[in-house]
């Protein structure tokens, strides 16, 4: 299966399992902040790398898979360090930190292959990295301080 799937999965489940209004909230967050990349992307159209072997043509930067696996990966890591756990989820510091470190380590990885794969430039992973980063930042934000 490919990243997006198994992230899009594996948020659903936490949502199934948990019914929670704030997982909701961060979920929907993840899909703004990839409509939103999206629409950066068509306004700075700069090209994949030469060496991408895609038949579709579409731009590089920033990476939409980036910022969105950067969003979630940040969110849980903020999410672990400040807000109260579900009562769904063992309220544990080892729960919250393998789940900050396993987000991590997750969008390290995704990030790492969309330059392994060709299909984007390093540049380019770090602005979508850095604009995940930032909307989940954002968009805790909205959510602890009730300005949403």
């Amino acid at each position: 299966l490919q990243a997006q799937y198994i992230t899009t999965i594996l948020g659903a489940a936490v949502e199934l399992y948990t019914r929670s209004a704030g997982v909701a909230f961060f979920l929907g967050g993840a899909v703004l902040c990839a409509v939103s990349v999206k629409g950066v992307k068509r306004l700075i159209r700069q090209p994949r790398p030469p060496n991408h072997l895609s038949r579709k043509t579409t731009y590089g930067m920033p990476s939409t898979h980036s910022a969105t696996i950067s969003y979630f990966a940040a969110s849980v890591l903020l999410a672990s360090g400040y807000l109260p756990l579900h009562p769904a989820f063992p309220n544990s510091p080892l729960f919250r930190a393998s789940a900050a470190l396993g987000m991590g380590v997750w969008a390290l990885l995704v990030s790492a292959s969309r330059i392994w794969l060709g299909h984007h430039s390093v540049l380019q992973v770090a602005v979508g990295s850095a604009y995940g980063i930032g909307f989940a930042a954002t968009w805790f934000v909205l959510w602890t301080s009730g300005g949403w």
